[in-house]
């Protein structure tokens, strides 16, 4: 049995399994396999190459690929030279791959044939053909040479939090803790794992290395960015029994294709706020079926805890569970003192999974990568900052309260938007939800919600947006309530999986009020509307709106006063909005007030009835 103490690198595991099960399929993709055997020798032949051109020592090398066998073996082919791959998507624009390669400062790349004409700007450039796992096996030079557990396997890039994007580099001993020895999966000799999200998402370390390394079978998706129907059909047509879906991925799926999950034995999901209903929905339709949890930050690879059931539990979030194998994970407050149970700190993780740093970003490591207290673990050991919200509950799990950077404040309330999106969630007719603020020239911060509603007819969307906030009027905090609730078909997600809130609208806001719309006739009462819909940044307004039932609020009121009273040269008494708070009442009391020939617009109409 393998020592779980003695960390090894990702190849050397891989050409072991390759050595006890080499006729065994290691991958399949659209009904074609490659043996452990063929992936092995493979990528022998491609790692000569790769140390000819002069990779070694954790060389970065800039992988353009889709996903086929020729990748997994490329991948395996360059953790064998001593190297670490940067995959880069051929989809993503050329100048984000440009900008990328140039941060990583990259020498090496290997670019699929077809794909030449996006090769990067690099000092040497290997190209692979489709048929490269069909060569002759090379001849074997000696013994293979041996790297430390501490070189680095692969670079990962992710915004994060601050929207810049960095380079996380990962050691091969952080990939071994995650698929060496792991409790929190029972892996089956006949399990098939399919190959999903980007190889630029760290995802993806799971999903090409536990099996490789487990001698499963690894079923790769088709390239791109497959809709909901072809994942389904791949599920089926490969007999993929463990999956991993992002959040966004997996609500979508419970909600349309519950039925495409009947073959899978263990379903994981993660990324971002998992809704209990979906959880519940999934474990009561297949109830043999085993779903976690995953959370983990890119720098800790991949998963630092996990929350496994059976049957969805009934909490009103669903937990992350407990740190995994070989990881650690501590609730601190601002000075790094832990919290006491039950109370909210951040987030720090620990242990063999903690990524080296941040590529060529010394100071953004130092930053974020701090040294761990903790006085059982090895000298040197470091401890990452996720910029989480948790707190230890009753149970002793973790209790995932969302991103501090979520935080705002809306009139004076500390409001998380996990929180918000799980409220919609929770909601009849919502698939999926969203909720991002949005900021008024008045420096004003309001809520604003995007939920999905799937087949639903277009022309019910504004009254059930209406009808939706109402609900949460009388059921939630008003501080928690969305200022409006905008209903879409679909939640965009992104090349990841994750919920793409950069996409979603951002036009001004329709209308969400009770009653009907009454088009402004006069000049007067136009003019008022689109000064009302530039403060509320709501369009249309009609006449017989209430600025209040709008969103409006005091602190608006009062912009909006100093506003009015320099449109039309008037005096207006400072409760003029609470007295007159629609178009059509204000309009009469501007005509009142106004004597003919001082209008500075629209004079004419301010003293017609």
């Amino acid at each position: 049995m393998t020592d779980a103490g003695a960390p090894r690198c990702v190849h050397e595991m891989v050409a072991e399994q390759a050595a006890r099960t080499p006729d065994r399929v290691a991958v399949g993709f659209r009904g074609g396999t490659l043996t452990f055997r063929r992936l092995d020798e493979a990528a022998d032949a491609l790692a000569q190459r790769l140390r000819t051109a002069g990779v070694g020592g954790g060389s970065v090398v800039v992988v353009v690929l889709g996903r086929t066998p020729e990748l997994i073996v490329t991948l395996t082919a360059i953790l064998k030279a001593g190297g670490a791959y940067l995959y880069l998507d051929p989809a993503e624009p050329s100048g984000q791959r440009a900008r990328i390669v140039c941060d990583a400062r990259a020498r090496f790349a290997v670019v699929g044939s077809r794909f030449r004409e996006q090769a990067p700007d690099v000092e040497h450039v290997l190209y692979v053909e489709p048929d490269m796992t069909e060569a002759p096996a090379p001849e074997r030079a000696g013994a293979p040479e041996r790297f430390h557990p501490d070189t680095p396997a692969y670079v990962c890039y992710t915004s994060g939090s601050t929207g810049e994007p960095k380079g996380v580099v990962v050691s091969h001993r952080a990939v071994w803790r995650l698929v060496n020895a792991p409790t929190w999966i029972d892996v089956r000799d006949d399990d098939v794992f399919l190959q999903l999200t980007r190889v630029g998402f760290d995802v993806s370390t799971f999903e090409i290395w536990m099996p490789l390394v487990k001698g499963c079978r690894l079923a790769l998706a088709p390239t791109g960015h497959a809709d909901l129907e072809e994942i389904t059909a791949t599920l089926r047509d490969e007999g993929v029994t463990v999956l991993w879906l992002t959040t966004g991925l997996f609500h979508k799926i419970v909600t349309h294709h519950l039925d495409g999950l009947s073959g899978i034995r263990h379903l994981l999901a993660g990324g971002d706020v998992l809704s209990p209903a979906h959880v519940r929905r999934v474990t009561a339709a297949y109830p043999g079926l085993i779903f976690t949890n995953g959370y983990g930050p890119t720098e800790n690879t991949t998963f630092s805890t996990c929350w496994t059931t059976r049957t969805g539990g009934d909490a009103v979030r669903v937990p992350i569970g407990v740190p995994v194998d070989g990881s650690t994970g501590r609730v601190l407050d601002g000075r790094l003192n832990e919290v006491a149970h039950g109370e909210v700190g951040e987030l720090w993780v620990g242990g063999d999974g903690v990524a080296i740093g941040y590529l060529n970003r010394p100071g953004a490591t130092a930053e974020r990568f701090v040294a761990d207290p903790d006085p059982s673990r090895p000298p040197g050991s470091r401890m990452y900052r996720t910029g989480d919200l948790s707190r230890w509950t009753e149970d002793g799990v973790l209790d995932f309260l969302g991103r501090s950077d979520r935080q705002v404040k809306i009139r004076g309330y500390r409001v998380e938007l996990s929180t918000v999106e799980m409220e919609l969630l929770s909601q009849p007719g919502v698939e999926q939800a969203a909720v991002l603020t949005r900021t008024n020239g008045a420096g004003d911060t309001r809520l604003i919600a995007y939920v999905a509603v799937g087949g639903m007819d277009p022309a019910e969307w504004a009254s059930f947006g209406t009808a939706l906030r109402e609900r949460l009027l009388a059921t939630v905090a008003a501080h928690l309530v969305p200022w409006a609730v905008i209903v879409v078909s679909d939640i965009p997600l992104n090349p990841n999986g994750k919920v793409n809130r950069s996409a979603l609208p951002s036009e001004k806001i329709p209308r969400n009020v009770w009653n009907d719309y009454v088009e402004p006739s006069r000049p007067v009462e136009r003019r008022l509307a689109e000064i009302w819909s530039d403060a509320l940044d709501i369009e249309p307004i009609g006449v017989d709106d209430n600025f209040f039932d709008l969103g409006g609020h005091s602190l608006l009121a009062a912009e909006l006063l100093s506003a009015l009273q320099a449109e039309f040269d008037v005096n207006l008494p400072a409760r003029i909005l609470y007295l007159r708070p629609t178009i059509a009442a204000l309009a009469e009391e501007l005509r009142l007030k106004q004597r003919p020939g001082t209008t500075r617009k629209e004079g004419a109409d301010a003293a017609t009835p």
